[in-house]
């Protein structure tokens, strides 16, 4: 694609897997921010650019500026992020701000939402992302998709509420699920056995939901409501009340549907 100049502001989790898979597609980054010196030292570095801890000192000039903050830090710091920068193309990653988060005195205003889990530690491969955009107008919407197919097959245009439906279903298909996991991982360390014990059962499970609904591939004691196993689970959840809260709600839950 044409060469624009792209300014990230953000080196978090998100920013650090798309700016290096830019990167890898020879896309050129022209600066990072960070407030944090060593994570954008550290993206800078990875994909050869510039980089700034200060957010007067991002260039004006970029013709794309990438915004990976926390929701909450992008409203916090928008007067002083747009600054200058009225004319260019500004882009969130969120999955749940709307495209009007962005204030009128953006002229092009767009949103990029890559929906996936990332992890600095972590590389994926971006090609079977599925990627979701959005701009107030026809032409910017166009240049993000360039910009997306850029690294990944799989783009959609989606408006800010459809974004934010699929952000709620995500949270609930990625980050319940594995704080489910972590919950797993406390209770076997109580009883001196390893997590890896689970990961064949986890990446069946897995594999299940690519040919079975979720609902079809359901199992377990919940399913029948077997009441003699679920109260023996309950009774070794003594000594964490928390836990047996769960447990009984997520029980019901699965009976129910």
């Amino acid at each position: 694609m044409e060469e624009n100049k792209i300014v990230f502001i953000g080196a978090g989790n998100l920013a650090t897997n798309l700016a290096k898979a830019f990167y890898d597609q020879h896309i050129k980054i022209s600066q990072i921010y960070s407030q944090t010196e060593n994570s954008a030292r550290s993206l800078a570095e990875a994909v050869g650019s510039d980089y700034t801890t200060t957010l007067e000192n991002i260039i004006n000039d970029a013709d794309i500026y990438i915004v990976a903050l926390k929701d909450d830090v992008l409203g916090e710091l928008m007067s002083r992020i747009i600054s200058g920068k009225e004319n260019a193309l500004m882009v969130h990653t969120s999955g749940s701000l709307p495209l009007d988060i962005w204030p009128d005195s953006v002229k092009r205003k767009g949103s990029f939402y890559p929906l996936q889990t990332f992890s600095k530690q972590r590389k994926v491969d971006f090609r079977n992302i599925h990627t979701f955009i959005e701009s107030n107008n026809s032409a910017d919407l166009i240049l993000l998709e360039k910009l997306a197919r850029c690294v990944t097959d799989e783009v959609s245009e989606l408006s800010s509420e459809k974004r934010r439906q699929i952000h709620l279903a995500a949270v609930f298909a990625c980050n319940f699920s594995n704080h489910m996991y972590a919950l797993a991982e406390k209770l076997l360390k109580q009883y001196d056995l390893p997590f890896s014990y689970m990961l064949p059962l986890i990446e069946e499970t897995e594999r299940k939901v690519h040919v079975l609904s979720p609902r079809e591939a359901q199992t377990g004691p919940a399913v029948r409501y077997d009441e003699m196993i679920i109260n023996k689970h309950l009774e070794l959840l003594s000594h964490e009340p928390e836990m047996q809260q769960i447990y009984q709600l997520l029980s019901k839950s699965i009976h129910k549907l």
